[in-house]
This record gives C-alpha cells, structure tokens and sequence, in this order.
C-alpha cells in the first residue's frame, strides 16, 4: 500500500513554522528549550534549527542557562530578513515606515506634500519607499510588499477605492498608487489599518471597536484578532453616524455626522494644522483650546456610548487624537460613564497602545504576518 506522503510533508511543514514562530515570540530560546515547549524529538528540532540556519531566517545568539555545564546556544529570528513598508496617505502629508520581521519599526518619515492624481505624486511615493531602503540599507529582494493606508473604501482585494469622496480619488487602484513601487502593493481602509494595527500589537486585545480620530473619523469592528469588512466593505464606518439630526455639513453630503464634530483638524486647525501645538497649548491652559477640547469630548463621548451600545465591547480611542488620549481619558471616561445606561464605570474605553503612525503600520503588518505564516 502506498504511504500518503502528503500526510508526512505537511507535518513538516508544520512543525517548521511552530518551530520558527516560537523563537519569534521568545525572542531567544535554546534547543533544549524548544524540544520542551513544543513536544517534538531532539532530531527534528535540531534538524529544523540547522534548515533555517542556513537559510539565514535565524541566526545564534549567545548562550542560555548558568548550571555549571556547557551553555545552550540560544536562536532568534533574523528580524531583517524580510522587510514590509507601509504608507499613510492623507489630503497634505504622506507617512512612509518599514518594519521587520519582529512588526517592529525600524523607519518612519512623515513629510508634508499635497495629494494629486498626477504622475508626479506617484512619483513621490515611488522615491519615499527608495529613500527609506537606501537609508536602512535594504535590497530589493528583502521587500515583501507595500501597504497604502488611504482615506476611502477598498474593494475585498485590496486593488481599488470604491468610496473615495474625501480626496476625490474614487476608482484609483494599487497598481496606480505603485506605478512606480517595484514591489506588490495593496490598500487598505485607514481606519481598518489602525484598528489592524493595535489588535496586532496588543495579544490581551481579542475584541474590539477602534474608533479613528484622525483627520477623517472611521471605525473598525475587531472579531478575535481580525477586522470585520462587513457584507459590502463598509463596516465600521462611524463618522458618518447622524451624531446631531441637522448639524454641520459633512463633505459626504449629509448633515450631522461624526466626522463633522470630532475630526482631528478641528483641533490641529486652531495651530496651523499641527496637532501637537494644540495639546501643548490645552495642557499649558490655553482658553480658546480648553473651550475646543471641552466641546470635543462632548461630542465624543456620545459617539462612544452609541458603540458601546451596539457592541457591548472595549472601545479604543485611536488615530492622531488617540495617541494623545491618555492624559485625558479620566474626562472621557466620566463622560461616557454619565451617558451609559447600564454601567456605572466606563472601563471599557481605552486609549489605543500604537501612538506611532498606526494607519501606515497598520498597512505594512499584513505582509509580515503572512510571512510567519508561510516559513
């Protein structure tokens, strides 16, 4: 009878990838310690660990253990094996960053330049990603992709924005935001890179609602560990969530909605569009930012309660507000305590972990998982 080799094959292979992820996660763990978490035989450990040697996805790294006999050698992961870059693409700044193999990032630009749909923007991002691999002396064949954090809706493949009111870019695609990236590129709602984002870098974090206070207002439905896209990719979409019937104007032609009361320029507005003065400004008392932050958080803090009652789940404050969030979280929290019908705490909204550029790590983070899924 002939043995299904298959079988043997993808045992394997999967005891390759445990065995490399491992020494991902422990950062540096010894043979012997690897045989012990993992329940696998000395031969195949050490079979593997010699494999991914020398393919250089992992490299020694001192010893392990002091009990008077010969030390361990201990492996970790080459983190710059493979690289992943991600931008964020807003109406006047574009955000460029490379991480590793660790999600770690290891390069981050921001720079001020005006979106168009024109050559010379593409390329623009096209020079970015090379400044970046010229300076941290990456090769080409280390680059897995490019993610793009854009303003609008993407279809199911990542290929093209479906809803792009905001920069009234509608129907452009990767292949036009890459023409001149050399590397595969896809696209990504924001909102869902940055909730993508801070799921990622945070394992106690299983479920969640991430509300964006960027320059644009969205959210993100966080289901065990993935974003839910909803049946036509539009899910999560709060800032267009009649905040007050009849309200401001909002550019998507409706009145009222979120994103009219609790954008980020509202606040970055009152100090030429940088948001850092104005919090530097709150926190040194200035009136008119105190008057702004106090109507802000009102406003807020209504949006909060509706999600809460929607999804009866932890609710993260990200974005560029959000990673100045925790200086004030008291505020927001006995706001939305005063509003919530059933709680007499408002625990369940916390300020986002990733303050550093989470829409553009939020788009660079999936290639680097598909790869620890693929060793």
């Amino acid at each position: 009878m002939k043995k299904d080799t298959s079988i043997f094959q993808n045992l394997k292979e999967e005891n390759r990838n445990r065995i490399y992820n491992t020494i991902r996660e422990k950062k540096c763990i010894s043979g012997p310690a690897l045989i012990y978490e993992l329940k696998l035989s000395r031969p195949t450990v050490t079979q593997n660990i010699n494999e991914l040697l020398e393919e250089g996805l992992i490299c020694e790294n001192g010893t392990i253990g002091n009990t008077g006999g010969r030390r361990a050698r201990g492996y970790s992961i080459s983190e710059m094996f493979q690289i992943a870059a991600g931008l964020d693409i807003t109406r006047n700044h574009i955000t460029v960053l490379l991480v590793n193999l660790n999600g770690e990032i290891i390069y981050e630009k921001r720079i001020r330049y005006p979106f168009s749909i024109t050559d010379e923007y593409k390329k623009k991002l096209g020079e970015l990603i090379s400044e970046a691999m010229e300076e941290k002396a990456i090769h080409e064949e280390q680059m897995l992709g490019v993610g793009i954090a854009v303003p609008g809706l993407v279809t199911k493949d990542y290929r093209t924005i479906f809803y792009g009111k905001i920069l009234d870019f509608e129907g452009m695609t990767a292949e036009e935001f890459g023409k001149y990236i050399p590397f595969p590129c896809r696209l990504y709602n924001d909102a869902d890179a940055g909730g993508y984002a801070e799921i990622s870098q945070n394992s106690e974090l299983k479920d969640a609602f991430y509300i964006s206070l960027s320059n644009n207002i969205g959210g993100s439905i966080l289901i065990d560990h993935k974003v839910y896209h909803g049946e036509g990719q539009r899910s999560g979409e709060v800032g267009h969530m009649t905040l007050i019937p009849n309200g401001r104007e909002c550019y998507c032609g409706k009145r009222g909605c979120f994103e009219t009361y609790c954008n980020a320029s509202i606040l970055s507005d009152v100090c030429d569009g940088n948001l850092q003065d104005f919090f530097q400004k709150l926190e040194q008392g200035d009136r008119e930012c105190m008057e702004l932050w106090r109507d802000y958080l009102y406003y807020l803090s209504i949006a909060v309660n509706n999600v809460r009652m929607l999804f009866d789940c932890k609710v993260i404050l990200g974005g560029y507000v959000g990673a100045y969030m925790s200086d004030y979280m008291h505020q927001i929290r006995t706001l939305a305590r005063e509003r919530n019908t059933f709680e007499t705490n408002a625990d369940f909204l916390q300020p986002c972990q990733v303050k550093r550029e989470a829409l553009a790590l939020g788009s660079a983070l999936p290639f680097i998982h598909e790869f620890w899924e693929k060793v």
